[in-house]
Parts: structure tokens; sequence; C-alpha cells
């Protein structure tokens, strides 16, 4: 079989993903583009990549591709996807999906125009324990969630502080719709995606706004973002995010649902950027701890998942209708914010 011809936008970000594809025999990355000339000959030596393009659109014309990653700052999420599928590509969106749900739901019709497949890179689904744990609520272990914490917090993590990601022209938001975005589509992956119908938030900017003051440099978006929503079911959800927090820990991730039979966590381990998962249930009367061991079949990563769906025409998780309501509930979040008043979804 031909493999697919793959298209990376943004190197950044995107040298994750064209590590990602290499692990799938029937893809390949022929075509890379970013518009720094160094980066672009950097990474296309270090993973033998012939197409080189400063032009995202020269890319799309000229390459002959069956798949695109974008994985540029968030303000050109929307122009790239939507171009990528007029180019007749299927395309993988880095997180957040768009500046807002407006964009998203532009996406989302271009995709069903044009035939193609779109889905989010919510990649902290796309771990061993991760899956581990969707698979014991997908059993009904923990009957009817009603209510989750999802939190990522840094003590101080500004990622490349004094860039586009601090700047809501380019990023659309802070910690929220960088981090939170992750947490919350975790929480809500686990939870089956139930319908939100109200969102009460807050957002702050204490640390990181003086620290942008003292260097010098722009900055216009919250530090740290929490937030309670409410669903139809009548679950809540309560989300954390920061980059700059008064805390113990360089890094806290963990989210918890609690259910009418059991409960679970999965949070990273020594600060780090890899974890665990446990479930708490009782049985006959009795608690139990229950540790939640790597299963003998690793888990793919989100661009080789992307792939086998589009080899074997079988449906993709995270897909860009859960994108979407993910960026509703962000905007939501920060309305809410901003008005100090319950945001109807």
């Amino acid at each position: 079989m031909t493999k697919l011809r793959v298209g990376v936008i943004g190197l950044g970000m995107g040298k994750g993903h064209i590590r990602g594809y290499a692990t799938h025999p029937q893809a390949e990355v022929v075509a890379i583009a970013d518009l720094n000339e160094q980066v672009l000959a950097t990474v296309g030596d270090e993973y033998g990549i012939n197409g080189r393009y400063t032009s995202a659109e020269q890319m799309l014309a000229e390459a002959n591709l069956d798949v695109v990653s974008i994985a540029t700052p968030n303000k050109f999420h929307k122009a790239y996807t939507l171009a990528a599928f007029a180019a007749g590509c299927h395309v993988l969106c880095e997180k957040p999906m768009a500046m807002n749900a407006a964009e998203g739901r532009e996406m989302l019709a271009a995709a069903e125009q044009a035939g193609k497949r779109l889905m989010i890179n919510f990649s902290y689904r796309f771990s061993e324990p991760s899956f581990a744990l969707k698979a014991q609520v997908d059993s009904g272990i923990l009957g009817d969630i009603y209510f989750a914490r999802t939190v990522w917090h840094r003590r101080r993590g500004i990622p490349r502080f004094g860039g586009w990601f601090g700047q809501k022209a380019l990023s659309g938001g802070g910690p929220l719709i960088d981090l939170g975005v992750h947490r919350l589509d975790l929480a809500l992956w686990l939870m089956g995606y139930p319908q939100p119908t109200w969102v009460m938030a807050s957002a702050y900017n204490p640390i990181a706004t003086r620290l942008a003051m003292e260097a010098g440099v722009a900055y216009d978006v919250e530090d740290m973002a929490v937030a309670l929503i409410k669903f139809a079911n009548g679950a809540t959800v309560e989300v954390e995010a920061s980059w700059a927090t008064n805390i113990r820990e360089a890094e806290l991730m963990e989210t918890r649902l609690l259910g009418t039979k059991a409960g679970l966590v999965q949070r990273n381990v020594n600060e780090g950027y890899q974890f665990e998962a446990e479930l708490y249930v009782e049985n006959a009367g009795y608690q139990f701890d229950m540790k939640v061991h790597p299963p003998l079949k690793p888990v793919p990563n989100s661009m080789n998942h992307f792939v086998e769906s589009i080899v074997t025409d079988t449906p993709h998780i995270a897909t860009g209708e859960e994108g979407l309501l993910v960026m509703q509930l962000l905007d939501a979040i920060y309305e809410s914010a901003a008005t100090g008043a319950p945001v109807q979804i």
C-alpha cells in the first residue's frame, strides 16, 4: 500500500508530530513548512525531509499531500486548516482548535464540505494510564460520574516568556487555553463528553504581569484561571490552570473523577511528564485501592492513531466536534472571568 504523504506546518511543536508519524509504517513526512529558514534546514536535515518551504501555501500547492499537521501559533490554526482542506488533505490540528468557537465552526464546516477528517491533538489522552482509565470508565466501574476536578499548575513556567504565548492576539489566552485545554479534554473524554449548561469562572495575572514588566516584554493574558462547569446530566467539573502560582511543585497535573460506585485519579509523577493512575472502589462492604499498571499492548501516539484511522477507514478520537465543544467552554470561561457572571452554554 502506498504510504500517506504528510506535511507539517510549524516546527516548534511540529517536531513532535514528525516523530509521531515516523512510528506508523504507512506514513511518511515528505514536506515541512516554517518561516524560519534556519529551523527549516536544521529540522529537514535531522529527519531527512527534502520538501522544505517557507510558505505553507506553497507547500500545500506543490507537495501533493494526503495529511497535514498544523502546529503553528493558535492564530493561524483556522487559516491553515481551511487551506489544507482546500488542497484535499486530512488535518491534524494542534490544540486549542482555534482562537474561538466561531473559528472552530468554520473549520468543521470546511471539513464536512471537503469530505476530510479533522482531528485535534489532545495528546494527553494518548498515554497508557489515560487509555487504561478510559477502558475502566467505559466498563461502568465508576457508575454515574457526578464530579471531576482537573488541574495543571506550574510554579513558574511561562512558555517562551516574551513570545507569542503571552500575547492574546496570537494565542487567544494564557495557561487556560494552553495547559487547561489538555486537562479539560481529558476529564470530558473520560466522562463521555456530557453536554455543558453553564460556566462560572475567574482569571488572574498578578505574577506574570509583574515579571513581564520587570523583563520589559509583552504580556497581556492571564497567569491563572479557574472555572466551574455544570452539565445537563447534573455533573460538575472544576478546572484550574496556571503558568505562575505559589505552590510547592514545579509542575502539578491531576485529573480526578468521582462516581457513584468508584473514583479515579490520573496524575503526573515526580513533577514531570510521566503519569500514574489509580482506582478507588467499594466492593462487598470493603474499600479497595487499585493501581493501574501498563497494559501489554502499547498505546499509539496521536499521529499514529490518526494515520491508522485513515488507512483502515475507522473512526478517530479527539474529533473536531469535541474540539469545538472545548472551544465553546474556553470562550465561556474567559467571558465569565471578564464579566464576573455565569455564562450559559
